[in-house]
């Protein structure tokens, strides 16, 4: 699986809708579960984002579908960082030695 960690921002149009946040975030969970993905992690944080979201993908096709949808709504901006945990960034470390 491929894990992904998505900041949240709330656009104009999700800040109006604020109340139905939770019923989104919700939402999302359901379409990465049935994409074939699992939901890592949502939370709501209070600065400069307004909320994370940990997830992971059968591959990126599938994950970038996933954010183009969620774009697509209106409701919120994204900024994505793909993830690994310790065992895959080694294999990462030993594609670069």
């Amino acid at each position: 699986m491929i894990r992904y960690l998505t900041l949240i921002q709330f656009t104009d149009q999700g800040a109006r809708n604020v109340d139905k946040s939770v019923q989104r975030a919700s939402d999302f969970s359901k379409s990465v579960s049935d994409a074939g993905g699992k939901l890592v992690s949502q939370v709501w944080t209070v600065g400069q984002y307004d909320g994370c979201v940990v997830f992971e993908t059968p591959d990126e096709a599938t994950g970038s579908a996933l954010l183009i949808k969620l774009a697509k709504d209106g409701n919120v901006r994204t900024q994505t960082m793909r993830c690994y945990d310790n065992q895959e960034f080694e294999n990462v470390l030993k594609a670069v030695s």
